[in-house]
């Protein structure tokens, strides 16, 4: 293969997720459409929100390589050539940003988080420190 066609990097995801790839890609497609409706209500980016979101998609990046161990047919060891490290590379990004951009909106969505009242502490009950 002397060239990176996105048609066998789309074929080879299907070989290796199946249905599921589907379904990722539905859930990419309303995560972007509520995320794009969060920052026409806000008109701009907080940063907490923001540091938090970059934070929990590096998370979100390791889930999408034990997802796409999970489900493939083979593991990582079976990675032989750099396109199958590529798509080892794409596919934890994809996840990473992709989990960024939900947590961030799950933020901007919760009425909490909005305030910052999940990023503080509760205070003490009872008396007690």
């Amino acid at each position: 293969m002397k060239e990176l066609d996105p048609w066998v990097m789309l074929a080879i995801m299907q070989e290796m997720l199946g249905p599921v790839l589907w379904l990722l890609v539905g859930v990419a497609v309303l995560g972007l459409a509520a995320f794009t409706a969060v920052l026409l209500r806000e008109r701009r980016l907080d940063s907490r929100r923001l540091v938090r979101s970059q934070l929990l998609g590096l998370v979100g990046g390791a889930l999408a390589l034990v997802l796409m161990a999970r489900v493939s047919s083979s593991g990582f060891t079976d990675a032989g050539g750099p396109i199958d490290w590529i798509l080892i590379a794409l596919v934890f990004g994809a996840g990473m940003v992709g989990f960024a951009i939900l947590a961030y909106t799950a933020m901007s969505l919760c009425p909490r988080c909005r305030t910052g009242a999940c990023a503080t502490r509760p205070a003490a009950q009872g008396g007690r420190s």
